[in-house]
């Protein structure tokens, strides 16, 4: 099992420290370090900023919003992210939420599945410098009765097949990107409901397609806290706000795919309760409501001991990239915690 870092998004207030956690990644031997994007800062320059700065480390985008850009629009920035990064990149997609799709790109949220599928055929084909043609539900190019014609890329990208992984939650989806993808984008992975949350409907995709898990990669992301293992309670209150916010707030109430998950992995009335609270503006009563046991079985806390045993586990249940988000007040705390994160993987076996 490999280790990633996720930077989150820009403008959290630790930018100046980012570079930094980058570099210390690339430096320990991390595989991957990924950027998001929703509103804020765009994936694209971050990653090639860190690329510029970096050596060995892959960049990743977790994620390209599907609604933010047309798929030939992606192709180009994966082609030339690819190239400048001397071909570090991996091209991570999402459909994001309602929300943020018809609110602020002003792209209906419709057809999600259908979408994505030939955002990716549309991707894949341009990536090849074929004279792109496309006849589909959502696209279709060049556009008929007018003076588009087929226009190839014009950049030769590094790889011939840069990595594409979508991120997934559904089950229909979490299958979907079995069939069409390179690797999942996993949120709140629990190890002990990974097969039945995920894994499954993943190899159920593979097998629609042909194909086994082998060299698909199972990516989830899972928030870091190292301290004293009687310090487990406090480490994971750490996480509250968190957990309150994609479990509670993201999304609208008939569509928040998060809180599904968190049903789904038997928290019915717990992720009832949060939503409830935190969509009638009770953050914090919604932070209180979420299970210690919850935010657990959904981070890494405690000891380097207690964290090796859990990567065990999650490589047991099929990761294959275990992506940390690590806290910490001071760039100090995080660089330490990334240390941590190696030396758990060591003890675990799994370097």
């Amino acid at each position: 099992m490999r280790l990633g870092i996720n930077l989150g998004y820009w403008g959290a207030g630790m930018d100046a420290d980012n570079l930094a956690v980058a570099q210390e990644a690339d430096r320990l031997g991390y595989a991957v370090c990924w950027a998001a994007e929703a509103y804020g800062s765009d994936a694209a320059t971050v990653l090639t900023w860190v690329a510029a700065q970096t050596e060995r480390i892959d960049v990743g985008s977790a994620i390209f919003q599907i609604p933010a850009r047309q798929p030939a629009m992606t192709a180009m920035t994966a082609a030339t992210l690819d190239s400048l990064s001397g071909g570090r990149f991996r091209l991570g997609l999402g459909v994001s939420g309602p929300q943020v799709s018809e609110g602020w790109y002003g792209v209906r949220f419709d057809k999600p599945l259908a979408r994505t599928r030939e955002y990716v055929e549309i991707v894949r084909k341009a990536m090849t410098r074929e004279r792109l043609t496309y006849d589909g539900e959502h696209w279709t190019l060049p556009l008929p009765g007018g003076p588009g014609k087929p226009i190839k890329l014009t950049v030769h990208p590094q790889r011939e097949h840069i990595p594409l992984y979508i991120a997934a939650i559904g089950p229909k989806n979490l299958e979907q990107t079995g069939e069409i993808a390179d690797g999942a984008l996993l949120i709140f992975p629990s190890a002990d409901h990974l097969e039945e949350t995920a894994v499954k409907h993943l190899r159920a995709g593979r097998e629609k397609a042909g194909k086994t898990m082998d060299g698909f990669d199972v990516c989830p992301t899972l928030p870091l806290a190292v301290g004293d293992d009687k310090d487990v309670a406090r480490l994971a209150d750490t996480f509250r706000p968190y957990t309150a916010l994609y479990v509670g707030g993201m999304g609208s109430r008939d569509q928040n795919f998060y809180n599904r998950l968190a049903r789904r992995m038997g928290y019915e009335q717990a992720a009832a309760e949060i939503q409830d609270k935190y969509l009638s503006g009770d953050k914090q009563g919604a932070a209180a409501a979420v299970p210690q046991e919850l935010i657990d079985r959904t981070t890494l806390l405690g000891s380097v001991d207690r964290i090796a045993d859990r990567m065990k586990a999650y490589a047991a249940a099929g990761v294959t990239t275990l992506t940390l988000a690590p806290a910490g007040f001071t760039l100090e705390e995080r660089l330490a915690s990334l240390r941590a994160g190696t030396e758990a993987l060591e003890r675990a076996g799994l370097a």
